[in-house]
């Protein structure tokens, strides 16, 4: 299918990549059907991907893997929450966390609190607010550039 995108342009999805969020994304419950962009020239996914949405062109979530930036990422979730998404094993489940960009690129953040997990399978996902003490604003700078070298 087309879609019309506010930061890609024109582009094609096909329909069985498309990803359900049933309740959508917090604060956003009526956007429900999403796309995962990422630049296909290369030969793995980036790190920074984009979620989104094929209700709204205007809205796309810049998105990553939270074990990425916070290794020992490994929230409690509520498995009540996840049961619509179908039978999740450590193979079929995706999780991704929002990044908020700044202009200072030393507080740019993911926020842990809510992630989204996905269901590769299914296609099915849902973002939830977790339990614990996981920031909405972690700083990921300092993980991003962990293994660089930095000069004098």
């Amino acid at each position: 299918m087309k879609a019309e995108t506010r930061l890609f342009g024109t582009i094609d999805i096909a329909e069985d990549k498309l990803i359900t969020l049933e309740n959508g994304m917090v604060g956003l419950p009526d956007y429900q059907k999403f796309a995962l962009i990422f630049d296909e020239e290369t030969k793995e996914k980036s790190a920074i991907m984009w979620l989104q949405s094929m209700d709204d062109p205007q809205t796309a979530f810049p998105v990553i893997q939270p074990n990425l930036v916070k290794p020992d990422y490994n929230p409690t979730v509520n498995e009540e929450m996840l049961a619509p998404l179908g039978g999740l094993t450590d193979e079929n489940t995706y999780v991704l966390v929002t990044v908020t960009a700044r202009p200072d690129v030393k507080e740019t953040s993911v926020n842990l609190k809510a992630p989204i997990i996905i269901n590769t399978e299914t296609k099915k996902g849902c973002q939830m607010i977790i339990d614990g003490d996981y920031p909405v604003k972690y700083k990921i700078y300092g993980a991003a550039n962990a293994g660089k070298k930095t000069e004098d």
